[in-house]
């Protein structure tokens, strides 16, 4: 399962039905779980933890010591990565930083396509997908369903909530909370992600709520504190809704409304 020409350390731990591709590297401090293969001149550094099922393509780069100017190689922050990832061509995760947690997360389901970069001390969810040259500062963390289009920019430190929608090129400096789509560079709100949230099964209902609820962040023009003040009986009675708000009281950086907006659909 390990091809002759795939260089891997004794003391990494790989499961025997791992496949290594020719001409991989696979450090020490590197555990991989069943059913995982990878691919040709991949390279993957410890500590480091990968689940099972994922598939890393050629020329990917796992674990690496991060950008970051403080850190070594010598430190033992580490990359953590779930189940039934597809890790495309080029893509680069690194390891997390004294600064943070020390670990840079990556959870199950997720689909990073070529080129795409992911930041030290970085926590992504389940269910993603980054298109080509998605681009990850340091410190950004990423719910669940979250979909960014090609060459999108994301500061260090945003959050972009789960379900949200970034479209290609966007360039983003503010938090994006669940359920948003956002455009441009800067990034700014264009409604929301209303086939995203058909087809993942959200009632008319729940539909109706959020579409009041983005109304009153983005294009009531009130300030965010008013808009969470009007929102609190219908955030009690609709978790969605909730999550939105309890989203953007937490938002040190939050999006803001423009005098003009989209409509949600």
């Amino acid at each position: 399962m390990i091809h002759e020409t795939a260089i891997v350390d004794p003391a990494a731990r790989l499961h025997p039905s791992v496949e290594v591709g020719p001409y991989a590297v696979i450090g020490p401090g590197v555990e991989v779980d069943e059913g995982t293969h990878i691919d040709t001149h991949a390279i993957l550094r410890g500590p480091l933890k990968m689940g099972k099922r994922n598939e890393v393509f050629p020329f990917a780069t796992i674990g690496e010591v991060s950008q970051d100017l403080t850190a070594k190689r010598e430190d033992d922050t580490r990359v953590e990565i779930g189940d039934d990832n597809l890790i495309r061509e080029f893509v680069t995760i690194q390891r997390g930083t004294y600064k943070d947690t020390g670990i840079t997360r990556i959870g199950s389901h997720n689909l990073l396509m070529n080129y795409v970069h992911v930041g030290h001390d970085c926590v992504l969810g389940d269910h993603n997908v980054l298109a080509n040259g998605t681009q990850l500062g340091g410190h950004i963390h990423i719910g669940d369903w979250v979909v960014t289009g090609g060459a999108v920019l994301v500061l260090q430190r945003c959050k972009l909530g789960s379900h949200s929608f970034a479209a290609g090129g966007a360039g983003i400096t503010r938090d994006i909370p669940p359920y948003v789509v956002v455009q441009q560079n800067p990034a700014v709100p264009r409604g929301l992600n209303v086939e995203g949230l058909r087809r993942r099964g959200f009632t008319p209902d729940d539909m109706r709520d959020i579409k009041i609820a983005y109304r009153k962040f983005f294009i009531s023009g009130l300030h965010v504190e008013a808009a969470i003040e009007e929102l609190s009986e219908l955030a009690t009675a609709n978790a969605h809704v909730r999550e939105m708000v309890e989203f953007m009281r937490a938002s040190e950086h939050p999006l803001q409304h423009l005098a003009k907006q989209h409509e949600p659909q």
